[in-house]
């Protein structure tokens, strides 16, 4: 059987002889899959491991077998966790990324065959294939794992779907092909996350050196769309999408896009409450004063996208709005912010009575017992893993939109710390800003990576995400993604743009509630279109405008929470200091923009954050 499905794949030569020495499993459904998550063993509690030259057996993880799913727990706390730095390229095409070479020093090319001769060595293989981007306008791909990492593989194909083997068409050539070798990691990397892209003229090869899936087999595949479409023309946008449907049955459509932690999974969520059902506004840091208000009906919401959005040019139309649909077969959710059992009772009903087993990451488990989202593995006593997961087949989720969708505006979170007048930060955004496009698109130039950021290994103080948040998984040019996004915002000018934080409002802690009376608000009234007695220029023209007021169910926002120069705590001057670090930032990290590539327009846009320009000349550089 392994034979006649090795056959099915039209490969290059090494990968062709690596499935002719191995035995290889494809799985048949998803059942088949799950069952490969034990690798034969019919024990309720798996140790991963792999022999390391030097270093013996060492066990990567252990996975344990709950009623509700598969339960992974990494024995490296570092592993539980998405490392910023995992990418190199080690071919020789375009590309601002490190190579493999400036790294590591050498060729990669010795490390390549090696990775091949310890596939083979490993005698039984996963073999995984699926369409990245999705079954319609996707592209062939393979995952080629060892055996005994079936948690990887059942991740995998969660995420980004696979073709059952009796549907493999024959002929199938993979456009893109992702290599799993964890030991590699100890051998050459000194213990790091490595992932390394090598871009031949055939296709896309990814080597994954560790056996956290984020880097690979979910911004990995990220990063082989984004390849593809710097080549053709296109981008995946990082984002989450929703439509919103208001009590009183209107319907609009919000994309949310920002870096890891800036609130894309949480746009998918209902507005969380306290256990008398008000809502938690507000808190002050200092004084501990609380603002919560009474929401009765608040709207539906009909997920479309939680990370990747594709906007493929088969997919536009002639709205003058951006239209997008998932790039993926499942949501890779992070649930940090769960901390006890009613926070969301749809994703808690969800994973706890799931249609299939389901793969989790960083959660406590108990054999045979029921995984809970809330209850996240310790990385050390009293301190809980930041990065807990679930991922979630889409065809799991009900009430999800498969179709492509209109997007009418598109949000931009922040992850922002506490600004006060004694310890000024960039924590001066105000609930929301209505933002022209050209400063939509500066905001996904810079990309701020936010405070605390739960997703990654800690980073201090105020870095970047990079180009379009999504930088950190591309292989190519910046400047190529930076026109691409302009290009992307000039065509689709009925699409418009705001900015929300999260986390900290000034001296107020607010976490995701900014976002969430945001997407109230905004459905309600139709959008980010106001006359000009609704709004205000912020007194940092970066920021754009805010509203005058906010009423949502018959209560004004405090004034404090839309402009946070007028908060005692901050006042102008605090203001003024924090607006001085957001400006730095933008200017340090537009300077790498100002290429001879950048276009014309992107260069008229840039000298007006250089110069300090006004809010009216952002207005004026792209007309709607």
């Amino acid at each position: 059987m392994a034979s006649k499905l090795a056959s099915k794949f039209n490969v290059p030569e090494h990968l062709s002889r690596i499935l002719s020495e191995t035995e290889i499993l494809v799985p048949e459904s998803r059942k088949h899959l799950y069952e490969m998550v034990w690798n034969g063993s019919k024990e309720d509690v798996i140790d991963i491991g792999y022999d390391v030259p030097g270093k013996g057996h060492v066990i990567e993880a252990n996975v344990t077998r709950c009623k509700n799913g598969a339960v992974v727990n990494y024995t490296d706390i570092y592993m539980r966790r998405r490392d910023p730095d995992c990418m190199v390229v080690a071919d020789e095409a375009d590309t601002d990324k490190t190579r493999y070479t400036e790294r590591f020093g050498g060729d990669f090319e010795p490390l390549r065959q090696d990775t091949f001769n310890w596939l083979i060595a490993q005698k039984k293989l996963i073999v995984v294939p699926f369409y990245a981007g999705g079954k319609d306008l996707g592209y062939p791909a393979l995952l080629v794992s060892p055996a005994n990492a079936g948690f990887f593989a059942n991740g995998l194909a969660d995420l980004q779907g696979f073709v059952p083997a009796i549907e493999i068409p024959d002929g199938f050539t993979p456009k893109a092909i992702i290599y799993l070798a964890p030991p590699f990691r100890h051998t050459h990397f000194e213990g790091k996350q490595i992932v390394v892209h090598n871009r031949t003229s055939e296709m896309h090869e990814l080597f994954s050196y560790n056996l956290y899936p984020g880097p690979s087999a979910k911004k990995g595949v990220y990063g082989v769309l984004l390849t593809i479409g710097e080549q053709e023309g296109w981008i995946t946008l990082h984002g989450s999408s929703v439509r919103v449907i208001t009590p009183y049955e209107n319907e609009f459509t919000i994309m949310h896009e920002g870096a890891s932690g800036s609130g894309k999974s949480e746009m998918l969520e209902n507005i969380h409450r306290e256990g008398d059902g008000r809502v938690l506004i507000s808190e002050n840091l200092l004084t501990h004063e609380k603002f919560l208000i009474e929401m009765g009906d608040t709207c539906d919401l009909r997920p479309i996208t939680d990370d990747m959005a594709l906007c493929h040019p088969k997919l536009q139309n002639d709205s003058k709005k951006l239209v997008v649909i998932d790039a993926e077969a499942g949501w890779f959710l992070r649930v940090d912010h769960l901390k006890s059992y009613g926070t969301e009772p749809s994703l808690e009903k969800q994973t706890i009575h799931p249609k299939e087993p389901l793969v989790f990451l960083n959660i406590q488990a108990q054999p045979n017992a029921t995984a809970l989202i809330w209850e996240h593995t310790m990385d050390s006593p009293g301190k809980p893993c930041p990065n807990p997961r679930v991922i979630l087949p889409r065809s799991f989720i009900e009430g999800i939109i498969n179709d492509p969708v209109e997007i009418d505006m598109r949000s931009f979170g922040v992850r922002t710390p506490p600004s006060t007048r004694e310890k000024p930060s960039y924590g001066i955004i105000g609930m929301f800003h209505i933002l022209p496009p050209a400063l939509g698109w500066l905001w996904r130039l810079v990309a701020p990576r936010g405070h605390a950021n739960p997703s990654i290994v800690t980073t201090e103080g105020l870095t970047s995400e990079g180009v379009g948040s999504y930088w950190p998984f591309a292989t190519g040019k910046m400047v190529t993604q930076a026109n691409l996004l302009l290009e992307q915002i000039v065509s689709t000018p009925l699409t418009r743009y705001t900015l929300i934080p999260n986390q900290h409002i000034g001296a107020y802690k607010v976490g995701f509630k900014a976002e969430w009376i945001a997407r109230e608000y905004l459905s309600r009234r139709g959008g980010a279109k106001f006359r000009p007695d609704q709004i205000e220029a912020a007194r940092n023209p970066l920021l754009g405008y805010l509203p005058s007021s906010i009423k949502i169910n018959g209560v004004f926002m405090p004034r404090h929470l839309l402009a946070v120069n007028e908060q005692h705590e901050v006042g102008n001057d605090g203001y003024d200091a924090g607006a001085k670090i957001l400006s730095d930032f933008f200017k340090s990290e537009l300077a790498q923009f100002n290429t001879p590539e950048m276009c014309d327009l992107g260069r008229k846009i840039i000298d007006i954050c250089m110069r300090d320009g006004s809010l009216q000349e952002y207005m004026d550089a792209v007309t709607v």
